[in-house]
């Protein structure tokens, strides 16, 4: 029996072409891209997932909120991971890493720029699953100078004969000729990990005091099963009271009570090793993370894409009810039951949907590439055939194919024969208001999408052309500046004597490296009462800073240590804090920051006087405010940044590098532009708003197909009514408006339904922007305007050449 119902549903396929075809396109490209968003999805669920123990690993990130200044950050004091561990038996392990960021490796003759180098505590291999290839992974980080690399660093290095085994030994010089031993040599770190590190040293070398007031490393516990999150946070809250209450009550002055009181307070969290990837963006993060946002909004374009496909189905068939009506009159004639239609109609519809799964595959593997390139993902074809992919893809042939036939099923098999074998059912567009329903719910969809794009495409333009507060074109980053030593001065001097630059400054504290500041506390007066302090958002620059960078002073004036110099006191605010601090006339006011401590433990208060204040800049991301912030001058030899006055930048780059051979000692000339590495700030939003395009196309063109294929039955089922109004004189025109009229009404009641809608869901996505564009009402009226135009192209090709038809043929059998 089930082979007959095969045979009859390949029979009725292969019978109807057309319909096969635009249905199998259909579905193919709604289960190519479903197939794509669901890797897409797959990846960023899986990150940390790699570790054993991923769900008994916390980090401690800061929640700090004093005198109307936050800060959360994914670091914290030293001290807090060890004082948990010792004080309650809950915590079974911890780990504290310091990202040292980039490190000069010497390979030869010449140093190799690397740029994953961190401190670690001992106990990193067993907190994190990362299997040691070689060396003893207890004792690998326990003695001074020691370090362990990963298996890419080894190859790199060292003969591929002696990887892995025959490395341990073995040594590697570093910046500053500091000779390590390796001591290990671990697998690569997994590419779903929020971190990736390839030279680890002992986390003693850090020069990271214990300092429980500080900022200064980020930590990680292993707890014990068993537990809670909100018990372990209760530990975590009191050994924070009692360990930083104390240095508050020695170094501030004031109990924990009294700032809570106030409005403050001072917390450490913990975040579950497994959401860090999809739910921080914080402060002193090792690598940009995910976002939790993007990934149900892309599931759920998903599922509205494949919606729009499953409709496509529905449509045609119910809309190809009349070719099949007599099929279902005959058939229960001659003793068909209901259930054997709706089975046999259910069959060819799953028969359809596999067919559609197979070429969905190829098409998804084809496409994979160019997914990688706008996702930045690193997905392979493998990922296609994995023990998880497969039980879905079966799943969704299922449940496509049972939910695209079901009502053609229902329905086609609800008609009475004697009704169907004397004519009088007729399947014309307008007798089914479910069809116009779904044609509704496919340009919903549609313009929805088109609006969403619009906005994103706006507010990615608003971003790139913003007044940022500095100008980051031409000027050239020449990056591990302090590699050159003393040199590098007398380097920016020469530099300035090229044609083509205008100013170099030297610092590593740049605004399109938001990660890389810290913050301090600064007080109104030489006190360190707790009304007294505010944290500021510290700067370190030279004098060069602001007018190589094209910032503007508001009031006073620029750092000029030639000239005066009581400078090395002089410190600079931004609107911001010149504000906050209620300085009306910032010249020739005072700040305090903590110096030296003296013999009892109390902080000797350094005084710094304002020289100036500078135009607000955005120093950090476009979805936070300008904090306030104060910059210091400083020997900050982090980069070199250089502006050009334009022309032929690449011949002025060569004379950079020119210059940097003669100095450099063998580093490395890696350098990057300004401009470049403010647009990888927003990489994670260009990179949504591309897929975002990608899929709305995606959607477009099957609701467009669907469209086509509709149009094409009504045509058909309209053929005489067209002969005989050409007959009595319609012209090409009003035929084609005729058709049309019908189809262009529903997408106006769609636009009407998806504007509220997605007005709502794109002002919920623009509040993550502290600085964001408005939603226009013309943005409305392209996403409408452009789904009219789609939807009359699509329908006119098809009404058109019906208009054109004889009459004589479409008229002859009657």
């Amino acid at each position: 029996m089930f082979r007959n119902y095969l045979r009859i549903a390949f029979r009725s396929l292969r019978k109807s072409k057309g319909f096969t075809a635009i249905n199998i396109i259909g579905l193919s490209t709604g289960l190519a891209v479903c197939l794509l968003i669901v890797l897409y999805v797959t990846d960023e669920l899986g990150y940390d997932r790699y570790n054993v123990n991923a769900d008994r690993i916390y980090r401690l990130d800061a929640d700090i909120f004093y005198n109307n200044t936050a800060y959360l950050g994914a670091d914290g004091p030293k001290p807090l991971a060890p004082a948990l561990i010792r004080e309650n038996p809950q915590f079974e392990q911890f780990v504290r890493l310091s990202y040292a960021g980039d490190v000069m490796v010497r390979k030869g003759n010449n140093y190799i720029q690397e740029h994953h180098y961190v401190f670690a505590d001992s106990t990193f291999f067993k907190v994190f699953t990362v299997r040691m290839l070689a060396g003893d992974p207890n004792t690998a980080l326990n003695e001074p100078n020691s370090l362990v690399i990963d298996e890419r660093t080894a190859r790199k290095y060292f003969d591929e004969s002696d990887v892995p085994g025959n490395v341990v030994g073995k040594t590697l010089e570093l910046e500053n000729h500091t000779i390590c031993k390796i001591t290990g040599v671990c697998q690569d770190m997994p590419r779903q990990s929020h971190f990736h590190f390839s030279l680890i040293r002992p986390m003693r070398e850090a020069g990271i005091g214990d300092y429980w007031l500080g900022q200064n490393c980020i930590s990680y516990v292993l707890v014990r099963p068993g537990y809670s999150k909100d018990f372990l946070q209760s530990r975590v809250n009191a050994t924070v009271n009692t360990y930083i209450g104390k240095a508050m009550q020695t170094d501030l002055h004031q109990s924990m009570q009294d700032m809570e009181r106030q409005g403050a307070h001072i917390r450490y969290l913990l975040m579950p090793l497994r959401d860090i990837h999809l739910h921080s963006n914080k402060i002193a993060e090792f690598e940009p993370n995910g976002n939790a946002v993007y990934v149900y909004v892309f599931l759920f374009i998903a599922t509205l894409i494949l919606a729009i496909a499953c409709v496509n189905f529905m449509n045609l068939s119910t809309a190809r009810s009349a070719n099949r009506a007599k099929e279902v009159g005959i058939r229960k004639v001659t003793g068909s039951t209901r259930g054997q239609l709706i089975f046999q109609f259910l069959t060819e519809s799953v028969l359809l949907s596999f067919f559609s799964l197979l070429l969905a595959v190829g098409v998804a593997v084809v496409l994979l590439p160019i997914f990688n390139q706008l996702s930045g993902k690193q997905l392979d074809e493998g990922m296609f055939f994995s023990a998880h992919i497969l039980p879905l893809a079966a799943g969704l042939v299922l449940t496509v194919g049972f939910l695209a036939g079901s009502y053609p099923a229902f329905y086609l098999s609800s008609f009475q024969p004697i009704q169907v074998l004397k004519g009088r059912i007729a399947a014309g567009f307008k007798s089914s208001w479910l069809r116009s329903g779904l044609v509704v719910f496919q340009f919903f969809i549609s313009i929805g999408l088109i609006i969403g794009t619009l906005v994103i495409y706006r507010q990615l333009t608003y971003i790139r052309n913003r007044d940022v507060g500095f100008d980051r074109d031409q000027v050239l980053v020449v990056q591990n500046a302090y590699t050159a030593g003393d040199a590098v001065r007398s380097f920016r001097q020469d530099l300035l004597k090229l044609n083509g630059v205008v100013d170099a400054t030297l610092t590593n504290n740049l605004p399109t490296n938001p990660g890389n500041y810290s913050q301090n506390a600064w007080y109104r007066e030489r006190n360190m009462a707790p009304g007294n302090m505010a944290l500021l958002t510290n700067l370190y620059v030279d004098e060069h800073y602001i007018p190589t960078l094209g910032m503007h002073m508001v009031a006073g004036r620029n750092f000029a240590p030639s000239e005066y110099r009581t400078d090395s006191m002089g410190i600079i605010l931004n609107e911001a804090a010149a504000k906050m601090l209620g300085f009306k006339d910032p010249h020739n006011q005072k700040l305090y920051a903590p110096g030296t401590q003296d013999s009892t433990g109390a902080y000797k208060l350094n005084e710094y006087h304002v020289i100036g204040v500078v135009k607000d800049f955005n120093f950090t991301s476009m979805h936070e405010k300008v904090l306030p912030m104060i910059m210091n001058l400083a020997d900050n030899r982090g980069s070199l940044s250089i502006r050009f006055k334009g022309g032929d930048i690449r011949s002025q780059v060569q004379e950079v590098e020119a210059g940097w051979g003669r100095i450099a000692n063998g580093a490395p000339f890696s350098y990057t532009f300004m401009d470049n590495d403010f647009n990888n700030i927003y990489k994670s939003e260009s990179q949504t708003g591309r897929l975002f395009v990608t899929f709305a196309v995606f959607a477009i063109l099957i609701a467009c197909l669907g469209l086509f294929g509709l149009v094409t039955y009504a045509a058909e089922q309209r053929t005489k009514e067209i002969g005989i109004r050409k007959v009595l004189g319609a012209n090409v025109g009003g035929i084609v408006a005729l058709l049309s009229r019908d189809f262009l009404q529903l997408v106006g009641i769609a636009s009407i339904i998806a504007f509220p809608i997605a007005w709502w869901a794109m002002n919920q996505w623009l509040q993550s922007f502290a600085y964001r564009t408005g939603i226009s009402w013309w943005i409305f009226a392209a996403a409408a305007g452009a789904a009219i135009l789609i939807a009359l192209v699509t329908v006119s090709f098809q009404t058109i050449r019906a208009a054109l038809a004889n009459p004589v043929k479409s008229l002859r059998s009657e």
